[in-house]
């Protein structure tokens, strides 16, 4: 199975200039806990309620603190033609839950899930990328930075 049969389209791009609240007020609207960064058409950053809660609010940032004070910079991503397996061994290696999804135009498309993949027909490749991403530390643990 291919990324773009099984993932989340018509995704919200969150801005480096606006505030957390205001990205935050967002995801509570959407119920979604990552938007992917974009500035002036590129990809420049993730944030998760999890940047804002720890490296906004735990850190003494206020609420109209930038997103590109907290998001992080680094953009991993996948493509829509990729395969699943693929994609998820890759999600298990980095231990992120989400990536967001680029066309061959490395134009956003989508943004893909664990969630989406359990439930498709991937949850037995779900489950083993789950395992690697639960393991402690990772470069993307919130104390490595």
């Amino acid at each position: 199975m291919k990324v773009g049969n099984c993932m989340t389209r018509n995704v919200q791009v969150a801005n480096p200039e606006q505030s957390i609240r205001e990205v935050a007020q967002i995801m509570g609207k959407l119920d979604a806990g990552v938007m992917p960064v974009g500035d002036h058409d590129r990809l420049v950053g993730m944030i998760t309620d999890r940047d804002i809660a720890i490296r906004g609010v735990a850190l003494g940032k206020g609420p109209d603190t930038k997103v590109r004070d907290v998001m992080s910079p680094e953009v991993k991503y996948c493509f829509d033609d990729e395969d699943v397996e693929h994609v998820l061994e890759n999600m298990g290696d980095l231990q992120v839950r989400r990536l967001p999804v680029l066309n061959r135009d490395k134009r956003l498309v989508g943004i893909i899930s664990l969630g989406d993949l359990a439930t498709s027909s991937e949850a037995a490749e779900a489950g083993e990328a789950l395992s690697d991403i639960s393991k402690p530390g990772g470069e993307h643990s919130q104390t490595a930075h």
